[in-house]
Parts: structure tokens; sequence; C-alpha cells
């Protein structure tokens, strides 16, 4: 089969941008026999510098060049110093931008300039970046249906969790009335080690050293971070156009070892669960603690597990979970999402 070459520009190589590489560079095969995709790093960028190729960059040596602490900025002979993401994009020939770079929820840069960029210039954008979904989702996407682009983000929510993908496409004909998940991982993992007699501190603690929470967990632990990508599904699975300010957050802070062991000796689980609710003709969004039964869809999560519930007026409740012990399921994500763009038959996104 002759293959089509997909032309890519990556913006970020931390753990997420790193991985999509490398499964890019693994499955090269499969994915040629598979999809007919040939995919080519057109162009790279990280906080240091950037380098890009007509011909494409060699895949496995950008990795070992990063993992080695190096810079796209040290790819011999193509790396440039002090060159932005935003320079790279305007100077790279690709067809899609991978938005990989460090989430901003404060104003959803770099990675908005970078967004808005790509679709300018008639690329296709998956990201991984939540920041500019959750700041802006319909901005966003009216700049893509102007310019014809498709911009998918299924690793927006819940990493490898195919949230996005089972209410957009597969209760596509459905009515959602309600929404639950657990959306963040450092949170759960404490609420769950809690569980186990671990004080909060150790608790956060073993979920920083498991690379799960980062060394500032302040979104993470008082629930802002589940609230953005319960805005991100808000809008693309219901259709409402929810922004941040609505939703009611409240963290884990106040929770407690004893609180949890009281629930568990009637039987029940405190989660931090992001809910979108029905109400009339919009929807209630909320995200806090709250003690579910053990019957819950979502009640026997592992401390590496999310997952979201969509209660449906014809598809009954519907579950999905993901075991996200590190960054490969949000890269697969990534490149689950670049192949549907190039494939008929698979959800658009759009």
């Amino acid at each position: 089969m002759a293959s089509e070459p997909v032309r890519i520009a990556l913006v970020g190589l931390g753990n997420v941008g790193r991985r999509v590489l490398t499964i890019l560079d693994e499955k090269r095969s499969l994915y040629r026999e598979r999809f007919g995709l040939e995919f080519v790093l057109a162009g790279v960028a990280d906080s240091r510098g950037a380098a890009w190729s007509a011909e494409g960059l060699d895949l496995r040596r950008m990795v070992s060049i990063k993992e080695a602490g190096g810079s796209a900025a040290d790819y011999i002979g193509l790396g440039q110093r002090g060159v932005s993401g935003l320079d790279m994009l305007r100077h790279c020939q690709a067809d899609v931008l991978v938005e990989a770079s460090p989430v901003n929820l404060a104003d959803g840069e770099p990675a908005m300039s970078h967004i808005r960029a790509a679709l300018e210039r008639g690329m296709h954008v998956v990201t991984a970046n939540k920041g500019p979904l959750a700041l802006a989702y319909p901005e966003v996407m009216a700049l893509a249906r102007e310019r014809g682009r498709r911009v998918l983000f299924s690793a927006t929510v819940g990493g490898g969790l195919p949230a996005v993908n089972v209410g957009v496409r597969d209760l596509c004909h459905a009515r959602v009335e309600r929404i639950e998940g657990v959306l963040n991982l450092t949170s759960h993992s404490i609420l769950a080690r809690l569980a186990q007699g671990y004080t909060f501190q150790e608790a956060l603690a073993m979920a920083q050293r498991d690379g799960h929470a980062e060394a500032d967990p302040d979104l993470d632990v008082d629930g802002w971070d589940a609230a953005n990508k319960l805005v991100i599904l808000a809008n693309a699975v219901l259709g409402y156009p929810a922004r941040l300010s609505e939703v009611r957050v409240a963290g884990i802070r106040g929770i407690s070892a004893k609180m949890i062991q009281h629930a568990r000796q009637r039987g029940n689980v405190i989660l931090l669960l992001a809910v979108a609710e029905r109400r009339g003709d919009g929807y209630h969004l909320s995200v806090q603690p709250t003690e579910v039964g053990a019957e819950h869809p979502l009640a026997r999560l592992t401390p590496v597990q999310m997952g979201v519930v969509y209660y449906t007026d014809t598809n009954g409740i519907v579950a999905a979970t993901v075991d996200e012990v590190d960054p490969i399921p949000t890269a697969g994500a990534v490149v689950r999402d670049l192949i549907t763009l190039y494939r008929e038959g698979l959800w658009s996104g759009i």
C-alpha cells in the first residue's frame, strides 16, 4: 500500500511529547500497513529552541537528544537555539500541529498562540494541552471551522481515558442527563492512599514520587484541574458553552483518613467527583468530594485509575476507565487523534 505522508510539527518534548515520537517510531510499520500513513516529523520545538526540515527529522534521534538532557536546538545541522515554538510554526511546512507544551490554566499561553497560528496557516491541530480549550473552547472551534480545519483533543480529559470520544461519537444520538468523572489522578491517588492509612502529606509525596503530581499540586488537590476537564466535556459532549467561572469547586484538603474510614464503615467511598447534571435547558457543573456507594461504577477505581460515567436517555449508563500508570496512554491518545484525522470512518472531532 502506498503511504500518505503526514507532516507533523510538535511543540513540547516533555513526557507526553517524547512518548508520542517513540510510539510513532516504534509503530511506523504498523501504521503504514494498517492505515497507509507515514508520519514525518517536519518540525519540533521545546523551551530552549527548535529544529525543522522539509525532509523530516529522525524521530529516534530527537528522543535520544532530549532524554540525554538536550534540546531540539541540539539537533545537529538543523537545530536553532532560542527559537520559539511560534517561530518554528512560521517556518515549518506541516499538515498538523501536535501541541504538548506545558499547561497554563491562567491564560492558555503559549499553547493558545500555537494553536491559533497553526490554524491560520492551514494546519489541523491535535492537542494534549487542555488550557486553550478549558479557557476558550468556542473561540478555538470557531476558528477551526472558519479555516476548514479540525482540532482533536481526546488526550485533554483523563489522558488515555476515551471520555471525549465516547461522549461525542458513541453517544451522539443520545441525550446525556448527567456526567460523573474522576478526572484528576493526583487527587484520586491521594484519597485512595488516605483510605490505606497514610496521612495527606504522605499520600501527596507518594503521588509526586510516582510522577502523578506536580511539584506545585494546588490545581490538582484544590479541584481546578478536574474543573477544567469538566468544562471541556460540557462543551464537547453536551454542547453546553460552559465557562470555568460557573463550576462549583471544592478540593480534597479537608478530607481526612478518619472521614474516609467512616465512609467505608457505611460501605461507601469518597471520590473527588466532577459532575455535569442537566437542569432545565442547561447544566449544573461541580467538582467536590462526594461519598458514593460501593455499587457506583467508579467506586472500585485503583490509585492509578481515572474514569467517567454517562447517564443517558437511550443508552443507559455507560462507564469507561483507564489505568494511567505513566504518560504512555496520554501519548497514545494523541496518536489516536492523528490517525483519526486522516482516515475516514473514524471520529472527526468536530
